[in-house]
């Protein structure tokens, strides 16, 4: 987690829900990449997805030779079509500073308990979050047990009630309270409060040194501790400026029956108490230290950014962004013998849609009225680093550029007859999004419940746009489909993020629906002519929390 941002699309990113809205289903039984549509014969999409997600590319990892190659492709490509580079210094890259972190082995907690001392070593007993900062606490401090770490007024709950954890390490449950009600914790789905990076700024704002998150079987069943060490296998990357310096782990559970040693109750008393409902916070007896050892370096990765320049003599000046991240999880822990995380759909289709998008729009006679910014941006899966240092560094004027369209993935499962704009509900993008769905002869929808519509909007590039005061959306397909039905598509799409998502089987031998995918494409291609030749750009609503970051931009020309 970024320090100050809300949760994040990265590789150690969990709940319950899969955070990848972008890639809505899959497990289709049609042949991988099957051509199926003769109207497809002059995309040159395919040739760019299957370039991007190849084992040549190495994953893409950031920072790495695989991601560097693919900067290089994606430069090369946006030359051949005409477009201008906007780099740095006249290129196609803006180099973004990055910090990267790995614990090392010599990594320790130490717990003080009653009766003994114990070290828990990383990897066997415990995993880090963050390790952007040479973490230390050098001296034994309090660990309390708050519950769930939830602090939640609108369903009057609140885990650290009559506790005071200023200078203590805070130890927490995975998940949330367990509720029958849709009104209460939103019954059966789990809210933005279940996410542990949402945990973890909760800690901290109440003056907690650290956390210590246990996952409970109730909300991971099948998830070995093998599963979960792979998950943060991968390095840890901030913006150097943003390095965190507190401690927050992830716990085995075996180990974490230790912490509870001593105690007015045990481990196993607490997982009782929170499947009966009942569960409460109380102060342990074991006190614990920490010292940590990283290997660190500071290196550069490049956004690449072209531009198309608009045919009216004004409105040229003004600019829609359209953007996709390049960079996936490169090469981690093997799973069955693949160790290469290719990203096909996260996002190397994302990207090829980007790609073809510039292609077909640089060769038309009559180019859009305003000028489109075409950024492939680093560092997605670290969180959002790349289009965060856009947006603080950007190559034309925030107030000059009047909205962006991120694409994360593309339709893969079936044709579709609803279109979601995500986040915009925030802005006029919603009337835009209306319009070319009526034209494309669709519905617009919304995201279903089941998938967590409260935080899909801060999941992706998006968000740093909007931060930055951009109106902003991401364009996905909805759960309306012409030959599967909804639930059948709910389904197949948690099956693709329990078995596909940031893994190695996100490749370019999954089953696609080419159908899909083109239509997603035209869609998504068509709300970017629309916003480019606009006479009227899209403005926030009154009362979102991102008005004051637009005003501020205009005020100062930023």
């Amino acid at each position: 987690m970024i320090e100050g941002m809300p949760e994040m699309v990265c590789c150690r990113s969990f709940g319950r829900a899969v955070a990848l809205l972008a890639t809505l289903v899959v497990g289709t039984s049609a042949h991988p990449l099957e051509r199926n549509s003769a109207a497809q014969d002059d995309y040159r999409l395919w040739d760019f997805a299957l370039a991007l997600s190849a084992d040549s590319m190495e994953g893409r990892g950031t920072g790495t030779p695989g991601g560097e190659k693919a900067a290089r492709y994606i430069a090369s490509q946006l030359e051949e079509f005409g477009l201008e580079p906007l780099g740095d210094d006249g290129t196609w890259f803006q180099n973004v500073p990055l910090h990267g972190s790995i614990p090392l082995e010599e990594t320790r907690f130490h717990l003080n308990l009653p009766d003994s001392a114990v070290d828990l070593a990383l990897g066997r007993d415990f995993l880090l979050y963050t390790t952007g900062a040479q973490t230390l606490i050098p001296s034994p401090v309090p660990l309390v047990f708050v519950g769930y770490g939830i602090v939640a007024p609108e369903y009057d709950y609140n885990d650290y009630q009559n506790l005071d954890v200023e200078g203590s390490i805070v130890v927490f449950l995975t998940g949330e309270p367990a509720s029958s009600e849709e009104t209460y914790f939103d019954g059966s789905f789990a809210t933005a409060h279940a996410h542990p990076e949402a945990k973890q700024r909760v800690a901290l704002s109440r003056g907690a040194v650290g956390s210590v998150l246990i996952p409970s079987e109730v909300d991971y069943p099948d998830r070995s501790w093998d599963e979960w060490s792979a998950m943060f296998s991968f390095e840890h990357m901030t913006l150097p400026y943003d390095r965190p310096r507190r401690l927050d782990m992830l716990i085995n559970p075996e180990a974490a029956e230790s912490l509870f040693r001593g105690s007015e109750y045990s481990l196993a008393e607490v997982l009782a108490m929170a499947e009966l409902g009942e569960i409460r916070s109380f102060s342990l007896s074991a006190e614990a230290s920490f010292q940590g050892q990283f290997r660190e370096r500071d290196f550069v990765s490049p956004n690449v950014i072209g531009v198309l320049r608009g045919s009216d003599r004004l409105l040229r000046e003004s600019h829609v962004i359209l953007s996709a991240h390049y960079d996936h999880l490169g090469i981690g822990a093997p799973v069955e013998g693949d160790s290469i995380y290719n990203g096909f759909v996260d996002n190397a289709l994302g990207c090829a849609a980007v790609l073809e998008i510039a292609r077909t729009l640089s060769a038309r006679d009559d180019p859009p009225l305003r000028s489109i910014i075409f950024l492939f941006s680093t560092a997605e899966e670290m969180g959002l680093l790349g289009s965060r240092h856009y947006c603080e560094n950007p190559r034309v004027p925030v107030h000059e550029t009047i909205a962006n369209l991120n694409v994360q993935g593309l339709a893969i499962f079936d044709t579709f007859n609803e279109i979601i704009g995500v986040g915009s509900e925030h802005s006029t993008l919603g009337e835009a999004i209306e319009s070319v769905a009526a034209g494309s002869g669709l519905s617009v929808g919304a995201i279903p419940l089941a998938l967590h519509p409260q935080e899909s909007f801060a999941r992706s590039d998006q968000f740093a746009f909007a931060l930055a005061g951009i109106p902003t959306t991401l364009l996905v397909e909805g759960m309306q489909y012409r030959n599967h039905s909804s639930a059948e598509g709910l389904q197949a799409f948690i099956r693709w993020g329990e078995e596909r998502y940031h893994t190695p089987f996100d490749d370019a031998d999954q089953p696609v629906d080419r159908n899909a995918v083109a239509q997603h494409f035209e869609v998504v291609r068509s709300l970017v002519v629309e916003l480019a030749n606009t006479f009227r750009p899209p403005q926030w609503h009154r009362g979102v929390p991102y008005v004051n970051a637009r005003l501020r931009s205009i005020a100062e020309g930023r």
